[in-house]
């Protein structure tokens, strides 16, 4: 998997873009200080701290089940690291990894990320790769880990030591919009629920379940279905046996092709669908064959201060329009590097005490255009507050976001998806 080392050479002058640029990083992303996972760190003496490396890992999915909503969030994630070279004097060295959308190739990622020193990390997507790499290496490595797609309420109760952050909101949010807009916008007083076998798919279903019966609905069916398999009509079947008024499908693109096929091909296609965010693929349509005019969802949306200087940089950079999850992987990155700044050192201990403290209200103004600036105010000590692309970026005790606004979506008959409306929603 590729590093990077963003390399200034040149002297800049004292003031808020920089002091001094130190070049000259190691193969294997080492710079002017050293460190192993969160631990100490020795940095070269300099009139001011902004003259120092700092350390970004990267460990998203851009292989596997989520790859085709993975690669443009990995584009989020270091794009940050593009729009900064030449705009610092700090040393910005990346290294991204591929969790192929799987639990145990995350974890091997994530031990590489960590032998090689990075103390904080952008990633994992999918919850239960979070889940999995959080448990197993991020938290017994003291590493910083800032989900920018993990939605899972699970991700909430981990004993963490104050560690794993996400810039999307939790899906204990998400499941209250779902019901919501099942309710007033759908007018169903029955649902089912068809959900991928894993922590993501289950705990949503049941926040839905939980909101939509507090909002006097009835649920019918809550089936389950394992990802990647050849048919899908026995679950289906399972699913519509009692007419619900409403089925919410979760999962992912890859299973969800095969799913939506099985379904147009054997039962009635006219019941509305909602589906989540793990399901927002432009490309649904066309890779199901089918105009999916039934079919609506809800994802987190981008709306934070931000948005538009973000939404205008990727697509310069990129050559398409960000999706879903792509502005919260950039303010993820972000957030982790003001917070390394503010640390003054490669420490994974350290950066997570400034996590809340470079992203929460009071300070300095800090937003994704004037983030060169906000890097070294950190490194100052000046007191900031990053409002990002996505939102205003505001952690809880948890390391959840306090607020988010959500798209009500639904997609085009070639291709493509239209908003259809926002809703703002607060835990």
């Amino acid at each position: 998997m590729p590093s990077y080392v963003n390399r200034r050479d040149v002297i800049r002058g004292v003031g808020a873009a920089g002091i001094v640029g130190l070049a000259g990083c190691s193969s294997n992303g080492g710079g002017d200080d050293t460190t192993t996972g969160g631990g100490d760190t020795t940095q070269a003496t300099t009139t001011a701290s902004s003259a120092r490396t700092l350390k970004q890992g990267v460990l998203l999915p851009t292989t596997g089940g989520l790859a085709d909503l993975g690669v443009p969030i990995n584009n989020g994630a270091i794009l940050p690291r593009i729009l900064l070279e030449g705009e610092t004097d700090f040393t910005l060295d990346f290294s991204e990894q591929d969790t192929q959308t799987d639990p145990n190739a995350a974890q091997s990622a994530a031990q590489t990320l960590r032998n090689s020193g990075y103390p904080a990390v952008t990633g994992a997507a999918s919850s239960e790769v979070t889940l999995a790499v959080a448990k197993n290496v991020f938290i017994p490595s003291g590493m910083v880990g800032c989900s920018p797609a993990s939605t899972s309420p699970a991700i909430t109760d981990l004993q963490d030591n104050g560690l794993i952050y996400r810039t999307p909101p939790t899906d204990a949010l998400q499941g209250e919009v779902l019901a919501q807009v099942a309710t007033e916008r759908l007018d169903a007083s029955t649902a089912a629920t068809l959900y991928v076998n894993n922590s993501y798919g289950q705990l949503l279903s049941q926040s839905f379940a939980t909101a939509f019966r507090d909002d006097g609905g009835e649920i019918l069916q809550q089936v389950s279905y394992p990802k990647a398999q050849s048919s899908y009509t026995s679950r289906l079947q399972q699913a519509l046996s009692d007419d619900p008024g409403v089925i919410v499908v979760i999962g992912y693109p890859e299973s969800g092709k095969q799913l939506f096929r099985d379904f147009y091909s054997d039962f009635n296609s006219d019941i509305p669908i909602l589906v989540t965010d793990g399901l927002r693929s432009a490309s649904l349509p066309a890779d199901v064959g089918n105009d999916m005019s039934n079919v609506t969802g809800t994802a987190p949306l981008a709306a934070g201060p931000g948005k538009q200087y973000f939404t205008e940089q990727f697509t310069q950079e990129f050559g398409n329009e960000p999706g879903v999850f792509t502005s919260q992987a950039f303010d993820a990155t972000a957030v982790c590097l003001l917070a390394n700044a503010a640390a003054g050192e490669n420490s994974g201990a350290a950066i997570a005490q400034e996590m809340q403290a470079v992203a929460n209200p009071g300070g300095q103004e800090v937003t994704p255009s004037t983030l060169a600036d906000g890097l070294t105010m950190a490194a100052e000590g000046t007191e900031i507050q990053y409002k990002g692309a996505s939102s205003a970026v505001d952690f809880d005790e948890n390391g959840d976001l306090k607020a988010a606004t959500y798209e009500y979506f639904g997609f085009e008959a070639g291709g493509g998806i239209r908003t259809i409306d926002q809703i703002s929603y607060t835990a």
